[in-house]
């Protein structure tokens, strides 16, 4: 089967509680942390209602880019659980290839548990289950080395084995990686993300995500940023960019997003949502909607942002990761 993109990472089952019971707290002396949500300790607190749904980064870009009318495939690990049947039965249901999906005997599939806040803002706590242990078999590279794009989201376990298999394929096939990574990744240090950065095409991160290279990139050099510089979005751009992705995406919850190609520096606010449900998958939606917009407009990274906008208002005003979502044509 030739897919028009292949999304590595993670499949979840999710569980949401909503409650108007927490406090929002501004923290801006931890400039990685610069808001908390508290809820009083000891205490019961009261669950307004639940929801079962699907999440996880690859599983909620997959959906995302099949929405589009693309050919999408998802190569995640499930476990041999109702969770995991439950997680291949939505998957079917959304038009996404489930023949890359791996099944790991004898362990549980993923699961977040997500707490959403009266104003749809939330946590997640999540356990990686098989998420953890996937791995890049003989089939999944005769697959990868037959898509036009790959998609990479939050990975856990043997990552750098798992990316230095698709980098290595990417490379020689001249395929397009539009890479998302997860903190495991980013917290590892500048040192070890370089050799896949210089040959993603898309790069991805939320700006605490942007903050913390920029420190680690500070320290590389020997030197002291201060909260005002790395607060300013066109110097992460440039800092990430210089480690040598094609494009370098940034996103910043209610200030919108920012991009850099190296010659443009694009600025796109968020559209206004008809109501806000649940950001939960927002990210994810944003950053998928983007590779497929640079796709479908030839690399038009303004109209890439304005369709990621727009999807992403509608996702917002929606429960769930993977519902509302607008299609379009191919």
């Amino acid at each position: 089967m030739i897919y028009d993109f292949v999304t590595i990472g993670g499949a979840t089952r999710d569980i949401s509680f909503f409650t108007d019971q927490g406090i929002l707290i501004n923290n801006p002396r931890d400039i990685l942390r610069q808001q908390l949500l508290a809820f009083e300790y000891g205490a019961k607190i009261r669950i307004d209602k639940f929801n079962y749904s699907y999440g996880g980064g690859a599983a909620n870009a997959a959906v995302n880019l099949a929405h589009f009318g693309f050919k999408a495939g998802c190569l995640s690990a499930i476990g041999d659980d109702e969770n995991g049947r439950a997680i291949i039965k939505n998957f079917q249901e959304r038009q996404v290839s489930v023949s890359l999906i791996k099944k790991v005997n004898g362990e549980h599939s993923g699961f977040s548990f997500i707490i959403i806040s009266k104003t749809g803002e939330r946590i997640i706590f999540t356990e990686r289950g098989a998420n953890g242990l996937l791995q890049i078999a003989a089939k999944d590279e005769i697959a990868l080395k037959n898509t036009r794009n790959i998609y990479i989201s939050s990975l856990s376990g043997n990552w750098t084995s798992i990316l230095k298999k698709v980098f290595s394929i990417a490379s020689r096939k001249g395929i397009r990686v539009a890479w998302n990574p997860s903190e495991a990744q980013y917290s590892s240090g500048l040192k070890k993300l370089m050799p896949f950065l210089k040959n993603t095409f898309i790069f991805s991160v939320n700006k605490d995500e942007a903050i913390e290279l920029a420190l680690a990139h500070s320290k590389l050099r020997g030197q002291k940023l201060k909260a005002t510089f790395l607060n300013d979005e066109k110097n992460l751009l440039q800092i990430i960019k210089s480690y040598g992705p094609k494009i370098v995406l940034i996103t910043s919850g209610s200030a919108g997003a920012y991009a850099y190609d190296g010659q443009k520096f694009y600025y796109q606010p968020i559209c206004k949502e008809k109501k806000r449900v649940d950001t939960t998958g927002v990210g994810d939606i944003f950053n998928s909607t983007f590779a497929a917009g640079v796709e479908l407009f030839k690399g038009d990274i303004k109209k890439a942002l304005l369709l990621s906008a727009r999807n992403t208002a509608s996702k917002i005003a929606h429960l769930g990761a993977q519902n509302g979502l607008l299609k379009i044509k191919m």
